[in-house]
């Protein structure tokens, strides 16, 4: 009896990552292959003409360069205004804080296309349309709401013994901060960080709305790849290069990941 359930799960375990590995390693495997006939090197033969052609494509180039500065700039923005935010939703009490807490979540779950057009006509009145900046900026206003929420609930499992005992060994708010409550949230930090990446990284409905002539990150600029004539070879080779910080991202915090969504639940 517990052979065959041990055959079951295995069976299970092939099926989950067959689903999950077959098209990584397919647009791996299409990547590596020159898809477009091309001088010296024959149609469908395995090659890294694709990956050098990104390298010698100024806006390919650009297109990460725009995503990196604007996932950074939105996830440094969103915990720098997320975390005094949930610890203030965490330690005090004010009139309207439940209403306030809720409405950001809400606020949270509006869909991204009914504030595309108010939100490109602002950013065009100041500027900020079409560079990195305009979306990391926009990027915060679903974000911050996320980043208070699961910040909150960590901040909250702290005793309020541990603030005080800070305070009266004579630190200030920030130097508490710094010194206590950021290494004892860190769990959270990387669980916030992580889903504010994830959101801004793979988002296209704003990217596309403020990108229009400039900025445009990789997922625009893998849009931009397909027309008439496609060089799919091209276009897997730009999805493995996206997946590449993600993949960083989630090894980089993966130890802080999994104790956050312990503690969490």
């Amino acid at each position: 009896m517990k052979s065959l359930r041990s055959l079951g799960r295995i069976a299970l375990f092939v099926v989950v990552g067959a689903f999950v590995l077959v098209p990584l390693a397919q647009t791996i495997i299409t990547s590596l292959v020159s898809t477009l006939p091309r001088a010296g090197i024959t149609e469908g033969h395995f090659s890294l003409v694709n990956y050098q052609n990104i390298l010698h494509s100024p806006i390919l180039k650009q297109s990460i360069l725009n995503s990196i500065i604007y996932v950074v700039l939105n996830v440094a923005l969103c915990l720098g205004v997320g975390l005094p935010a949930a610890y203030a939703f965490a330690r005090y009490s004010f009139i309207g804080d439940r209403q306030l807490f809720f409405l950001l979540l809400v606020f949270r779950i509006t869909p991204t296309v009914v504030l595309s057009l108010p939100i490109f006509v602002l950013f065009a009145q100041i500027g900020l349309e079409n560079t990195p900046v305009g979306i990391a900026l926009v990027h915060c206003v679903f974000n911050i709401p996320i980043a208070i929420w699961i910040l909150e609930g960590f901040i909250a499992s702290v005793p309020r013994e541990f603030d005080e005992t800070a305070f009266l060994d004579g630190h200030s708010l920030p130097g508490f901060f710094f010194r206590h409550l950021v290494p004892a949230i860190a769990p959270g930090i990387g669980v916030a960080a992580f889903f504010c990446f994830i959101f801004s990284w793979v988002e296209v409905v704003l990217a596309r709305i403020l990108t229009t002539t400039g900025g445009k990150p990789i997922t625009m600029a893998i849009n931009a790849l397909f027309g008439f004539r496609t060089d799919f070879g091209l276009v897997m080779a730009m999805t493995v290069l996206a997946l590449v910080p993600g993949m960083a991202m989630i090894y980089f915090v993966r130890n802080h990941l999994a104790q956050g969504f312990v503690i969490r639940t």
